[in-house]
C-alpha cells in the first residue's frame, strides 16, 4: 500500500524505535511511519538479542527517571493471557572486595537519591536472596526490589500493535538508502527506488546509526562493539522452578568485580560478559541477513561466540556460583551494542540539519524513557526530563573523529564496571587541546585532568611552598581516602593567596562564540532573560529557557559593538541551539542576517582576580580600570604589556578582576606580561580545585550540575537574572508566573557541621524530623523519610560540593523543600553514613558583593 507523506518517519522499529511511535501516537501525533530492515517480529538488532536486565542505579537523574519509566511502562504491557513485558524479581549487585562495598553505598544513595527504593544488605541476605552465591565470597550487596528483567522482544511486539491501533504504519524488510534534504531541512526518506516526504525524521537505528547520519552529514559517535553472553546447561537447582522457558524468580545478579552478570533463563543461567578484549565491529564488513533468513539465533547483531575470551569468566562464573561446576556452556553469541565516547546515550535534533531527531546508543533499560522524552521533543518543542547529559550535540568536534570515538568507546567498555572517581580523568587520548599557557602551566608544575579534550590545570606543585606561610585557619581538613582521591592541600593556599593577594586562572577552556549581524540584537534578545538591545560595552549574565520556563543553559553576552556580540557558554549545545535559530532568523528576513562563529580554538582567556589585580594591571596600562572607568559588568578594548585584549569585568571566584581575552598566538604573550607585573605582588597560578571552592562559597551556579531544564529560575535561586524591566516577549516568558508559583523546591546552601566532613555531590539529603514535600522540581518520590537507618528515599540530593577555605566549612549545595529555613537540620548520606549540616544563608563570602563591585 502506497504511504502518503507522513510528517515523521522513524529509522529502526526496535525497542527506542517502536516506542517512540507508540509515545507520539499518544500525543496525538499518528502520522507516522516506522521503516525497519528486518522483519518485525525479529528486526535483528540490539533489541531481538538483549538479555533485558534493568539495574537502574545511575548517578545520573535523567536517566533513573528514564529506566523507571521503562519499567512502568513493560509492567503496563500486557499479553491476551494478561502476562506483562517485565518480570519484577529485583536487582542484586554484589560486592566481593571492601572498596566494592563502599561503591555500592554510594549507589545506593544515588538511588535514594532520585526515589529509588534501595538498602545495601549482608552477605547472608545476599545468599538468601541467591542461594547458589559462595557465601564465603561475598561483602555484601546492594538490593534494588524494583529493578528486574525487561522481556524487550515481547514489549517490542505489544507497543508495535498499539501503535498501529493508533494509525501508526510499519513498513518492514524495508531498507533506508538516503535522506534527502532540501534548504537545510530533511525532506525526504529514500528506499531504494521509493521516495518517502517526511517533515522529521528520526534515526532510531541503534548500531547502524553511523551510517544513517553520513546521509545527512551529522556525526553519531557510537562504536559497535561485540559483547558475550551465554547460557548454561540445566541447573539442578532450577529444574522446575519456572514456569516460562525464559523465566525467573530470583534477582538479577551484578558481580562487578569481575565484570559478569547474571540472569535466570528458565532451567538454565544466562551470563553476560564485558571481562573480555573489546571487539569492534565494523559495519562495512559485517555480515548482512536478508530478511527471510533472520531467526532467533542468526541476525545481523548477533556474531559468532568466541569460547577463548569467555574461558577465564567461566572459571570466576563457577567459583561464584559453585553449582554451576554441575554445568556445561550449553550456547554463546557475541551480541552488538553501541558504545559512546562518554558511555552515554545520543539524543536530540541534529545542529547540521532541521528535522532529523537521533536516539541512539540506547539500551533496553533506558529505551521507553528516552522514547517519551523524544517524542515531547518533537511534538512538544521538550522533553519534560532534562536531556542535556545525553544531547546529541555535547561533544566537541575532535570528540567525535572515528580515532577518538573508537579508542574512548572501547575504554568504555573495559571500565563499564569500575569504580570511577567524579574527578577521575581519561588516561588517553590526553593532550589533544591545551591552552597557549601550557608551558608556563608545565613550569609551575600543574596537576591536570581533562575535560571535553581540554587539559586544565586543577592545582600547582609551585604553590606548595605557600602552605607554610598560609595562617592555619586556612588550612584543609583531613579527608576520607574516598574524598582524597584529586585532591590536593595547595588549593587552599591557592584560595588564600586569591582571596588575599592575586592569581590567575586559565579559563580559555570557557565555550565561546560570536553572534554577528545587524539581526544579532534581536536574535538574542527573543532568547535571552535580559536585554540585549544596549550600548556597546554592556555585559548580562543571562538564561535560556525553554518555552515552559525551565533552564536550559545559563550564558555570558558581551556586546563588543552594535553588530557583534561575544558568548560565553557551557558547550556545543549552546552553540547548537543559537546557530539553529540565526539560520531560521536570517531565511525569514534576509535584511536582519545573522552568522554564529566560534572563537574558542583561535582565543584564550585568564582570570585576573584578587585584590591586588588592579595593581597588577596599572603596571601594564594607561588605561582607566577603576570601578568608575570599567564597572562591574561591563567590557572595553585595552592594551595590556603591548598585548592587544578585551577586558571584561567579571569574577565567577567573587574577587575584584577581569576576564581577559586575547588571540591565541598572543596567549603566551599575555600571561608572561602579566607574571612579570605580579610578581611583586606574589601572584600565583591557580587551579579548578580552588576555583570551585570560591565559586561556591559565592552561591554561583553550575549549569548541569546546580540546575537543569527540569528547573525554573526563581528556585535555582537566578531569578534576578529575568530582568523585570524586560516587557518585550522572550523564549519561556509565559510560563513563568505559573511554574514558579508551582514550585516545590529550591536550590538550598548547605554547610556541614563538622569541618573534616566532605562530600562530592548527587548524595541523598534527609530533613532532620521533617515531611518532604514532593518531587515536582527536582527531588526524589515522595514520602516521609525517618532520618535514622540510611535507607528510605530522600528529601533531595546534593548537586555541587567543595569544602570552602575562605569560611573554613565543607559546603553543599542541594534541591530540597522550599518549606526550610535558614538554620534548618538535614543529614547529608555519604557512604552509607549520615553527616549532620545545616541550611545556610548565601552567599556565604561577601554578601555585600563590595569585593566584586567595589
Amino acid at each position: 500500500m502506497p504511504i502518503s507523506s507522513p510528517r515523521v518517519i522513524i529509522i529502526g522499529a526496535g525497542i527506542v524505535g517502536a516506542n517512540l511511535a507508540d509515545e507520539l501516537a499518544q500525543l496525538g501525533w499518528t502520522n507516522t511511519l516506522v521503516i525497519e530492515q528486518g522483519p518485525l517480529t525479529i528486526p535483528g538488532g540490539s533489541t531481538s538479542h538483549a538479555p533485558g536486565l534493568v539495574f537502574s542505579s545511575n548517578g545520573s537523574k535523567s536517566m533513573t527517571e528514564f529506566a523507571q519509566y521503562t519499567i512502568e511502562k513493560l509492567t503496563s504491557l500486557k499479553d491476551a493471557d494478561g502476562r506483562g513485558s517485565f518480570l519484577p524479581v529485583g536487582g542484586l549487585e554484589i560486592a566481593t572486595t571492601e572498596d566494592r562495598l563502599q561503591d555500592l553505598h554510594r549507589r545506593a544513595g544515588w538511588n535514594r537519591s532520585y526515589g529509588v527504593d534501595a538498602d545495601v544488605i549482608d552477605a547472608d541476605e545476599c545468599a538468601k536472596l541467591f542461594p547458589m552465591l559462595n557465601r564465603d565470597m561475598v561483602h555484601g550487596g546492594l538490593l534494588t526490589p524494583g529493578d528486574g528483567l525487561a522481556l524487550a522482544a515481547k514489549g517490542t511486539q505489544l507497543v508495535i500493535d498499539r501503535a498501529r491501533a493508533a494509525g501508526v504504519e510499519f513498513r518492514d524488510r524495508t531498507t533506508v538508502t538516503d535522506i534527502e534534504t532540501t534548504s537545510g531541512r530533511v525532506s525526504a526518506v529514500i528506499c531504494g527506488d521509493d521516495r518517502i516526504p517526511a517533515d522529521i525524521v528520526v534515526s532510531c537505528a541503534g548500531f547502524w546509526g553511523p551510517k544513517i547520519g553520513e546521509m545527512v552529514g551529522t556525526p553519531i559517535p557510537l562504536l559497535p562493539l561485540g559483547h558475550q553472553f551465554a547460557w548454561t546447561t540445566e541447573v539442578p537447582s532450577l529444574v522446575g522452578a519456572n514456569e516460562l522457558p525464559a523465566g525467573a524468580k530470583r534477582p538479577i545478579l551484578r558481580y562487578q568485580d569481575k565484570d559478569l552478570y547474571y540472569r535466570e533463563w528458565g532451567e538454565r543461567i544466562g551470563i553476560g560478559s564485558y571481562a573480555h578484549r573489546p571487539m569492534p565491529v565494523d559495519l562495512d564488513t559485517l555480515q548482512v541477513y536478508s530478511p527471510d533468513e533472520i531467526t532467533s539465533e542468526k541476525m545481523p547483531s548477533s556474531l559468532e561466540f568466541t569460547p577463548d575470551d569467555f574461558a577465564p569468566e567461566w572459571e570466576a562464573t563457577k567459583t561464584l556460583l559453585p553449582e554451576l561446576a554441575q554445568t556445561q556452556i550449553q550456547r554463546g553469541f557475541n551480541g552488538i551494542f553501541s558504545f559512546t565516547p562518554d558511555g552515554g546515550s545520543l539524543v536530540g535534533q541534529s545542529r547540521q540539519v532541521d528535522g532529523f531527531f537521533v536516539a541512539e546508543a540506547v539500551w533496553v533499560t533506558h529505551g521507553a524513557g528516552i522514547a517519551r522524552a523524544v517524542a515531547e521533543l518533537i511534538a512538544e518543542g521538550r522533553s519534560k526530563t532534562d536531556l542535556s547529559g545525553i544531547d546529541l550535540n555535547r561533544f566537541e568536534d575532535v570528540q567525535t573523529t572515528p580515532d577518538y570515538v573508537s579508542e574512548t568507546s572501547q575504554q568504555n567498555f573495559v571500565e563499564i564496571y569500575d569504580i570511577i572517581h567524579p574527578l577521575q580523568p581519561r588516561v588517553s587520548p590526553r593532550d589533544l587541546r591545551s591552552s597557549p599557557f601550557r608551558r608556563q602551566q608545565e613550569e609551575l608544575g600543574a596537576f591536570f585532568l581533562e575535560t571535553s579534550g581540554w587539559e586544565r590545570p586543577h592545582w600547582f606543585d609551585a604553590n606548595a611552598a605557600l602552605l607554610s606561610e598560609m595562617p592555619s585557619e586556612w588550612a584543609a581538613p583531613e579527608r576520607d581516602s574516598w574524598a582524597d582521591q584529586f585532591h590536593s592541600p595547595v588549593a587552599a593556599a591557592e584560595a588564600w593567596k586569591t582571596r588575599t593577594s592575586v592569581a590567575m586562572f586559565d579559563m580559555t577552556q570557557l565555550k565561546r562564540f560570536e553572534v554577528t549581524g545587524p539581526g544579532a540584537g534581536e536574535l538574542l534578545h527573543g532568547m535571552t532573560t535580559s536585554s540585549m538591545l544596549r550600548k556597546p560595552g554592556a555585559v548580562s549574565y543571562t538564561l535560556l529557557l525553554d518555552e515552559a520556563g525551565g533552564i536550559t543553559s545559563d550564558i555570558t553576552v558581551a556586546i563588543l559593538d552594535e553588530e557583534t556580540y561575544q558568548v560565553g557558554a557551557n558547550s556545543n549545545i549552546d552553540l547548537a541551539y543559537v546557530s539553529r535559530a540565526a539560520r531560521h532568523q536570517s531565511a525569514a528576513d534576509p535584511s536582519k542576517w545573522v552568522s554564529v562563529r566560534e572563537t574558542t580554538p583561535g582565543t584564550c582567556c585568564i582570570g585576573l582576580w584578587g585584590p591586588l589585580a588592579r595593581d597588577v594591571i596599572a603596571k601594564l596600562t594607561d588605561e582607566d580600570f577603576s570601578d568608575a572607568g570599567l564597572k562591574y559588568f561591563r567590557t572595553k578594548p585595552a592594551v595590556l604589556g603591548g598585548v592587544p585584549v578585551t577586558a571584561m569585568r567579571l569574577s565567577y571566584v567573587g574577587e575584584l578582576g577581569w576576564e581577559i581575552y586575547t588571540s591565541a598566538d598572543l596567549g603566551s604573550r599575555l600571561w608572561d606580561v602579566l607574571w612579570e607585573a605580579g610578581e611583586e605582588f606574589g601572584i600565583i597560578a591557580g587551579g579548578r580545585e580552588a576555583f570551585n571552592s570560591m565559586r561556591l562559597e559565592k552561591g554561583f551556579r553550575s549549569f548541569g550540575t546546580d540546575m537543569t531544564s527540569e528547573h525554573e529560575p526563581v528556585q535555582a535561586g537566578l531569578g534576578f537574572a529575568v530582568k523585570a524591566s524586560k516587557t518585550d516577549d522572550f523564549t519561556g516568558k509565559a510560563a513563568l508566573e505559573s511554574r514558579a508559583a508551582a514550585a516545590t523546591t529550591k536550590l538550598t546552601c548547605l554547610t556541614l557541621d563538622v569541618p573534616s566532613d566532605v562530600v562530592l555531590g548527587k548524595e541523598p539529603v534527609y530533613v532532620v524530623g521533617g515531611e518532604r514535600s514532593g518531587d515536582a522540581d527536582g527531588g526524589g518520590a515522595s514520602a516521609k523519610s525517618d532520618g535514622s537507618d540510611g535507607s528510605g528515599v530522600a528529601d533531595g540530593y546534593v548537586t555541587s560540593a567543595a569544602y570552602g577555605y575562605s569560611i573554613g566549612k565543607s559546603i553543599a549545595y542541594a534541591w530540597l523543600p522550599n518549606t526550610l529555613s535558614v538554620g534548618d537540620a538535614v543529614e547529608i548520606e555519604y557512604l552509607g553514613r549520615r553527616l549532620p549540616a545545616t541550611v545556610t544563608a548565601e552567599p556565604l563570602f561577601d554578601p555585600e558583593m563590595t569585593r566584586l563591585k567595589g
